[in-house]
């Protein structure tokens, strides 16, 4: 009977798991698009450790709760608490002396002293002046920064010594990017009856109404002795805003940069914004476009000793009056060759004293110098110089992340000379470069152990689409891998680097938290469950990662979703960006995207996403496919993926659609444009029309600038190839987007109507910048998308 019992119960048990389980034919719209925090959940993020590598803090919203907190967890797992001081005490911004006996750090305006073996605090200033930065330059002397100079206080003695004596000639950076204040209109009735009007007609504005303020209750409390201050008596220089003030470890010089704002800088735009609490029209003030002229930043050097200070000439770097390739199409227009404009980041120094490092790029975009610098000459070394005819950038290059190994005889840094961004070491006593990292695989995040002994990094040597953790010796060597799941480990280091908490996901798997030992394979714990239960109630499809060939031979790489029931039809959705990845093993951070290609494939279409020409991932020659010619090759890379769901999976000619934002939107309108016997429909969403409209630092890397290279511009931007328009088009768009600005699709409404072409249709939406906020704004969206494809490819 026991047993009888024990069957009947086993089955009760499985029928009552496959009831909880609903068919993907179920899905709806309106449920993937809803508050994506009640549906599929909120996954953990913001990782860090505390100072004894014993907890771990976090942020996260759990299942049942209206907002995120911060979460504490022990190293080895076990209760979740709530800890919104996740720094235990401690300051949340913090330098360590060397010993890692002190902390130094900035509260209330002032600079304070903690030991850390009894938490005593000491208060190091008490000023009316905002002091900043602090830093250890010995462990008896901190540097700070204090009205635009710098300052160095002797904490045996107290004695505080100005080592600057700097002026601000011009503090404007440029115009404001804030809210463009219209004023009230002198009828404070009339004003505050359209206020209570406008929260009639709209829920959004009164749910932001009613949304509770963050107010700052801070107040600053003074701790110990004001010290005595003795400022050195020094000659006043007045320059223009000097930022980044940095003594020198043997305290002989201070560096410092100087931001030159452009004498003529570019207009910026203006967004309207409808609808508003006050019922008036607002204008929000939003970036330049691209082609204006830039600022830049300038290094210098300061002698404390001499009281004496030069600006580094950049006019001798290798190379400076070099001329770009494009100039080649422009036989006719006459090229002055002259130094090229250059920006400065910090001078980076070596901790023994001996060595200084500046990094330098080209405002054209094309060359990045590291150079060493002799502070009592001012001449330079070059170190390295990549020069790259399209642009320079690429994981730990684009942010010029260099430094010194612990011996400060050695630099490493960070290079795609051989195709893909690896790491490289330059050794100062030799002047010989060693490559440390080499193959088909880009290097992420690269940290020296703290005992200096080995590196970790985060690669995706395994595949394009695939990130695990790894260790490898200091100068190179045998390369070892940490973690062990296949998909996406983002880790953070314990700070005795004996645990890595790694925020792990995969294809179907929204991102959780896990600790693991730092020891390769090591078994590890999970932290976190995410997931909400409406979500949990799906099979959701893990996607397949197939590969095609491009009509140039290259593998592109895709995400398949083949439908068990094909209806003949395809859809091939664009991830936006243009240099993102998102055919990888991880959960996609295109969430509803990914739940919309499920639904559509329930419904029987084939769909691909597809990780074209300018996706990151794999490499420079990818990266820079698209230089000159946006709409080239990302664009055929498409094309060519849509002859593959023809030949390979049955798609039937003349029912593929297309969908996408931003650069999903710009590629989705070339191909209606371009290819529309490939290309039967499609749903352009935020997309940019006309990259002469666009912002400069994003644009001007691929396309160069309008005036000088408008050959590029005007292959490059779908609005001139408008008249090709043949299939059903879906134009969307949110009114207030200071990113891909509405301008954009007006501009190409009024294009549209001048062609006569009547096969269109433009979905506004007034509340929405250019990522959606609304599950209103998103239900709508995508109900349109499914809609068109569903009257014209879906059915026969």
């Amino acid at each position: 009977m026991r047993k009888i019992l024990l069957s009947i119960t086993a089955i009760l048990w499985v029928t009552f798991s496959f009831a909880q389980t609903k068919p993907l034919t179920e899905l709806t719209v309106e449920e993937i698009m809803q508050d994506q925090a009640k549906f599929v959940g909120t996954s953990p993020s913001n990782v860090s450790w505390s100072k004894d590598s014993k907890n771990i803090f976090f942020t996260w919203r759990n299942k049942d709760e209206e907002s995120s907190s911060t979460f504490k967890v022990g190293k080895s797992g076990g209760e979740l608490t709530k800890d919104d001081d996740r720094s235990e005490g401690w300051p949340s911004r913090y330098v360590y002396n060397k010993d890692e006996s002190k902390i130094i750090y900035v509260k209330g305006g002032d600079i304070y002293m903690m030991e850390l073996k009894g938490k005593k605090e000491t208060q190091i200033t008490g000023t009316n002046v905002r002091e900043s930065n602090p830093q250890f330059h010995t462990d008896d002397i901190v540097t700070y920064i204090a009205d635009n100079n710098l300052f160095s206080v002797n904490l045996k003695t107290g004695l505080m010594r100005q080592l600057t004596n700097f002026t601000i000639s011009s503090n404007d950076d440029g115009p404001s990017r804030s809210r463009a204040s219209n004023g009230n209109s002198g009828n404070k009735d009339q004003d505050a009856w359209l206020r209570k009007d406008q929260l009639e007609t709209s829920a959004i504005l009164k749910e932001r109404r009613n949304r509770p303020r963050n107010r700052n209750r801070f107040r600053g409390a003074t701790f110990g002795n004001q010290v005595q201050a003795a400022a050195d008596r020094r000659d006043r220089v007045e320059l223009d805003n000097v930022r980044n003030l940095q003594l020198s470890p043997d305290g002989k010089f201070v560096s410092f940069s100087v931001y030159k704002a452009p004498k003529n800088p570019a207009k910026n735009t203006i967004v309207p914004n409808y609808v508003t609490t006050t019922g008036y029209t607002t204008d929000l003030r939003a970036r330049s476009k691209v082609g204006g002229e830039q600022g830049h930043s300038e290094i210098g050097i300061y002698s404390v000793e001499g009281d004496s200070l030069y600006m580094v000439d950049v006019e001798k770097l290798p190379g400076i009056t070099d001329l770009p390739d494009y100039v080649k199409d422009y036989p006719d227009r006459k090229v002055e060759k002259k130094p090229r404009q250059v920006s400065a980041n910090n001078i980076i120094w070596s901790e023994n004293g001996k060595y200084a490092v500046v990094n330098f790029d080209s405002r054209d975009n094309k060359d990045r110098w590291i150079m060493q610098l002799m502070p009592a000459s001012g001449e330079l070394k070059t170190i390295d110089r990549q020069r790259d005819e399209a642009w320079i950038a690429g994981p730990g290059i684009s942010s010029f992340a260099v430094g010194f190994l612990p011996d400060s005889e050695t630099l490493y840094f960070q290079s795609e000379r051989s195709g893909y961004s690896h790491l490289y070491i330059y050794d100062f006593k030799t002047g010989t470069q060693k490559q440390l990292t080499d193959g088909n695989y880009e290097v992420y995040n690269p940290r020296v152990s703290k005992d200096g002994s080995k590196w970790y990094f985060t690669a995706n040597m395994k595949h394009p689409g695939i990130r695990h953790f790894y260790s490898m010796p200091i100068k190179g060597g045998k390369i070892t891998q940490i973690t062990s799941e296949d998909g996406n480990n983002n880790v953070s280091l314990s700070p005795d680097e004996k645990t890595l908490a790694v925020l792990y996901s995969y294809i179907d798997k929204p991102t959780e938290l896990y600790v693991q030992p730092n020891k390769p394979g090591a078994k590890w714990t999970k932290i976190t469950d995410s997931q909400q239960e409406g979500f949990k109630q799906y099979d959701w499809h893990e996607a397949e990662i197939i590969t095609f060939k491009a009509e140039d031979g290259a593998d592109v790489h895709a995400r398949l979703y083949k439908p068990e029931n094909p209806n003949g039809a395809g859809v091939i959705f664009v991830h936006g960006a243009g240099y993102l990845q998102n055919v990888h093993y991880w959960w996609s951070s295109y969430q509803r995207e990914y739940m919309f290609n499920n639904m559509l494939m329930a419904k029987g279409y084939t769909v691909l996403d597809i990780d074209y020409r300018a996706s990151s991932g794999y490499g420079r020659d990818w990266r820079t496919g698209i230089y000159r010619h946006m709409g080239g090759k990302d664009l055929s890379d498409q094309i060519d993926g849509a002859k593959y769901l023809m030949e390979e999976h049955n798609v039937e000619a003349g029912r593929i659609g297309m969908y996408g934002g931003s650069y999903g939107g710009f590629i989705t309108l070339f191909a209606m444009f371009q290819h529309p016997d490939i290309i039967n429909s499609g749903a352009a969403l935020r997309s940019v029309t006309d990259w002469a409209h666009y912002n400069h630092g994003y644009t001007s890397n691929i396309l160069n600038t309008p005036i000088e290279d408008p050959i590029a511009y005007k292959r490059s931007s779908p609005i001139y190839f408008a008249e090709g328009l043949k299939g059903d088009l879906l134009i969307a768009h949110g009114m207030v987007d200071t990113n891909v600005h509405f301008q954009d699709v007006v501009r190409l409404a009024q294009r549209l109507i001048e062609l006569g072409k009547d096969n269109w249709e433009m979905a506004l939406y007034p509340v929405e910048n250019h990522g959606f906020t609304t599950p209103s704004s998103w239900t709508d969206e995508y109900k349109r998308i499914y809609k068109l494809f569903d009257r014209t490819i879906g059915k026969k």
